[in-house]
């Protein structure tokens, strides 16, 4: 299966700023959400799958076996993921021996919450990383060169923007 054939007229190339005939289809965060969500099926699902991890199993796996341990609040800001998430996914990765997660400090109420992956973790990921990075780059070579340089900086442009906006409390740009 290829690209498609012909490419749908721009929406965003004559937007003015009120995005007026702007559909819900064409918003910035449908785009990628939807496309985020296409390559996350077609191309983490197979891998996790074949080792039995779900896709936030995974997240949580290589976020900390690239770090070794970090704090349960950093683990939730790296892996792009909601406190709730997290916290279910980590029980899981625990009862299956793939993390640990321990907890510092004698106040009970300030606890901290400290995340490492244990040596049967790192097997596993050292095992799934070979694949997970050979279908990343299965996907990024469909595109041209230019394709992958144009589409790499407007990635890490929107994103920096999106967090330059976040940090500045600005509430101007509704979903």
């Amino acid at each position: 299966m290829g690209a498609p054939k012909t490419t749908p007229p721009c929406p965003w190339l004559d937007l003015d700023a009120e995005g007026t005939g702007l559909s819900v289809d064409d918003f910035i965060t449908t785009v990628t959400s939807r496309t985020a969500n296409a390559l996350r099926r077609s191309i983490t699902v197979p891998y996790a799958d074949g080792h039995g991890l779900s896709v936030s199993q995974w997240r949580l796996l290589s976020v900390l076996a690239e770090a070794r341990e970090m704090s349960f609040a950093d683990l939730v800001v790296a892996s792009v993921s909601d406190k709730a998430m997290v916290s279910r996914t980590l029980r899981l990765l625990q009862e299956r021996g793939w993390v640990r997660v321990d907890h510092q400090g004698s106040n009970p109420r300030w606890k901290q919450i400290v995340c490492r992956i244990t040596p049967a973790g790192q097997a596993l990921h050292r095992k799934v990383i070979p694949q997970a990075r050979q279908a990343q780059a299965a996907m990024i070579l469909r595109m041209s060169p230019q394709e992958r340089v144009t589409v790499y900086r407007a990635l890490k442009m929107l994103r920096a923007i999106g967090e330059a906006l976040e940090s500045a409390g600005d509430d101007s740009v509704a979903e």
